[in-house]
């Protein structure tokens, strides 16, 4: 799996230019399924997106959580983020997940974060054409992959 998290002052994504998920302040996490994932990596994940210390305290430092700060967390899926673009100039997205095992996936990040770390998760429309708005808080954004686990 493949995560983009971004801190947010607010975010939104949109099908058809109706709302289908939003937060105030809190994370956009963009997450990208390959066949190769398992349960574990979505554990890995989760921990890492609640337990990651990128909000500031009193002091102004980034010793926060998500957990910590009581804040919201929207999933949106990115299957692009697998993208290989070692030949040519179009992207090949061969190693991104199969539809069914990806939205089943990332619905189990989703459980993942809401039931073991008591998050507010909102999510975007698996597969559909979506539109994503964020303000970008920082900017903070940070890159994880649970095959490299750095």
């Amino acid at each position: 799996m493949r995560i983009v998290i971004q801190r947010t002052q607010a975010a939104s994504v949109s099908v058809n230019q109706e709302i289908v998920g939003s937060i105030d302040q809190g994370l956009l996490v963009l997450v990208g399924v390959e066949d190769e994932d398992t349960q574990e990596d979505v554990v890995w994940l989760a921990n890492k997106v609640a337990n990651m210390r990128i909000f500031s305290d009193d002091e102004g430092k980034m010793n926060l959580s998500v957990q910590d700060t009581s804040k919201q967390v929207l999933v949106v899926s990115q299957f692009t983020l697998h993208a290989s673009t070692k030949k040519g100039n179009r992207p090949s997205f061969i190693k991104a997940g199969e539809p069914d095992f990806a939205q089943k996936t990332i619905e189990s990040f989703c459980r993942e974060l809401q039931i073991k770390h008591q998050l507010q998760v909102e999510t975007g429309s698996f597969g559909a054409d979506m539109q994503v708005q964020l303000v970008n808080d920082g900017p903070v954004t940070i890159v994880m992959d649970s095959k490299h686990r750095e």
